[in-house]
């Protein structure tokens, strides 16, 4: 029987008043992936820089993780009231990890905000607000007060996409717990699925293994068969 794959998710530094530092991630993420056949692990960002070629040689496949914004000086973009929950630690690690793992051709699944600093890492630029940019589009940011399982929008998939091949469609109803969004794709990027609002909501990259970013919380939904095999897909991936 083959080894579990080892894949890294990257956790988020927790900063309490009454507790040291923590890093943190949340149950689901480890659930989708144990269910997949995968064995998660955590990886903080506070590890050295240096420490990276090694650690993307050692994993089987890496998950960017839901969390904070992204700075707006990393995509020329402004800083404004509605960004919030910046981490210039976790920027800088994903930004130099993302690079060496598509070097190396190893699976990445990015996961909302992962799917921002995926965009980012490769020279593209965020909406840093999706109500104040643009007034017209769809309610996004269903938290932290709805159920995260709750379904806000459908999402349309581009024929022909690696997502819609392992989704078996494509048309299908998300959940959406994000307020920025992909403004500029990066060139290195495919878009391949949209909200009705025409807001981006996946991206993969072609001709990699498995390099796939959704903008919705696909750890959140382990009853939907679409999101199963998602995960199953990537874990698959990383056994190769």
């Amino acid at each position: 029987m083959p080894s579990q794959p080892l894949i890294a998710l990257i956790a988020t530094r927790q900063t309490h008043l009454k507790r040291a530092p923590t890093y943190e991630i949340p149950k689901a993420y480890l659930d989708a992936i144990l269910t997949a056949g995968g064995l998660p692990i955590l990886l903080p960002t506070s590890l050295p820089i240096t420490t990276l070629p090694e650690l993307v040689n050692r994993f089987d496949g890496f998950v960017l993780s839901g969390g904070g914004d992204v700075d707006p000086a990393l995509y020329g973009g402004h800083l404004n009231a509605t960004v919030h929950s910046i981490d210039p630690e976790r920027d800088a690690f994903e930004r130099a990890l993302i690079p060496l793992v598509l070097q190396a051709d190893k699976p990445l699944l990015a996961i909302c905000r992962g799917v921002q600093i995926l965009n980012v890492a490769l020279g593209g630029s965020l909406y840093e607000d999706i109500p104040s940019a643009l007034p017209a589009a769809l309610r996004h940011d269903w938290y932290p007060d709805i159920p995260r399982d709750y379904l806000a929008h459908t999402v349309e998939i581009e024929q022909g996409s690696r997502l819609a091949e392992i989704l078996g469609t494509r048309k299908l109803r998300t959940n959406s717990l994000h307020h920025q969004a992909i403004r500029q794709p990066a060139p290195a990027l495919e878009v391949v699925a949209y909200a009705e609002d025409g807001v981006i909501e996946a991206v993969e990259l072609p001709r990699k293994r498995f390099a796939i970013g959704v903008q919705w919380h696909p750890e959140c939904l382990p009853e939907e068969p679409a999101m199963q095999k998602l995960f199953l897909e990537f874990v698959n991936a990383a056994h190769n």
